[in-house]
């Protein structure tokens, strides 16, 4: 496999690599509290008594045509046009604004291993269908995932000249493990998004525990209620168009080559996770995480049936242009 970094000595001793990252992660300010602590201590205590329950949806009688449930609140609103590619208008303008958007964003660990088989890490990663725009350990390791039957892409902020010790080690190796993050490892898993230099291992950081794999030689998380094993297909990096030669992100396709699941989480056939114990833990913009509590459920609509039962009469129209 190519090798895309430099030397590991060159790596492990010039800091600016990392000083760079930081340099980036300020400018996010990602925590908009002076004092969090302060903050922290004037909100209610977590409550533990919260289950997964099932609930109604907001219109049980919703019927086709009807369009949104608030009663067109939502069409008498305006909308802001927004050019990402204005002039003067920072990159990290763009990045805020669709961490703060695009929610929720379930998360997840992305454990690798370095090549020599010395160095693991397990970088804290927010899967979501778009651009490598997601934060995690920093800003130059965001992260994004595209779920399909066996196969999955991953994107990464910052080109591999300037990757972090998840990247590293995938392209080195081919090998990662996903891992989903619940409720009852929450704050060990934040710990991971701690600037270490490169080689040092977050394992003890989070205080967290390895388990063995089958098809690849990283670890999964062992409090993980769902995990993933994968090895690499292939990678592709991006320019940006703002800055002619910079590169901005980097996508990785992962083939799935081994499932886990705690034994109290999955049914019989092994092909549902039951949501009361999996219990994920969501992204939100900033440092803003949250809770999947409670939850409904949405049939799909069948369009034969409901034909036959006349809910689609006068909607039955062929597309026009802009639909």
């Amino acid at each position: 496999m190519t090798k895309h970094f430099g030397d590991d000595e060159q790596r492990e001793h010039d800091p600016s690599a990392q000083e760079q990252r930081m340099d980036s992660e300020n400018s996010v300010q990602r925590n908009p509290h002076p004092d969090f602590g302060k903050v922290q201590a004037s909100r209610p205590d977590w409550d533990d008594d919260l289950k997964w329950r099932w609930t109604k949806t907001k219109d049980p009688d919703w019927k086709p045509g009807q369009g949104g449930n608030d009663g067109g609140e939502s069409l008498t609103k305006e909308h802001v046009e927004i050019d990402p590619y204005e002039e003067g208008r920072p990159a990290i303008f763009n990045y805020k604004l669709l961490i703060s958007s695009i929610v929720p964003r379930p998360i997840g660990f992305l454990s690798t291993r370095s090549k020599d088989g010395e160095k693991f890490s397990r970088g804290v990663v927010s899967p979501l269908e778009k651009s490598t725009l997601t934060p995690t350990r920093d800003l130059y390791e965001s992260f994004t995932v595209q779920l399909h039957a066996s196969h999955q892409s991953f994107g990464f902020a910052g080109g591999f000249d300037n990757a972090k010790d998840t990247l590293r080690n995938l392209v080195e190796t081919g090998e990662c493990c996903i891992n989903m993050v619940s409720e009852h490892f929450a704050e060990a898993a934040n710990s991971t998004s701690i600037n270490t230099p490169y080689g040092i291992s977050e394992w003890a950081v989070s205080g967290l525990h390895p388990a063995p794999c089958t098809t690849v030689k990283c670890s999964r998380v062992k409090e993980a209620v769902f995990s993933v094993e994968g090895k690499l297909v292939e990678t592709k990096e991006f320019e940006s168009k703002v800055t002619p030669g910079k590169k901005t992100g980097v996508l990785a396709i992962i083939e799935g080559t081994r499932f886990w699941a705690r034994e109290d989480s999955i049914n019989e056939d092994k092909n549902i996770i039951d949501p009361a114990i999996l219990r994920p833990v969501s992204r939100f913009g900033g440092i803003t995480y949250g809770r999947a509590l409670p939850g409904f459920e949405i049939p799909r609509p069948n369009f034969d049936e409901l034909k036959k039962t006349g809910d689609l009469e006068g909607l039955i129209k062929p597309k026009v242009e802009g639909q």
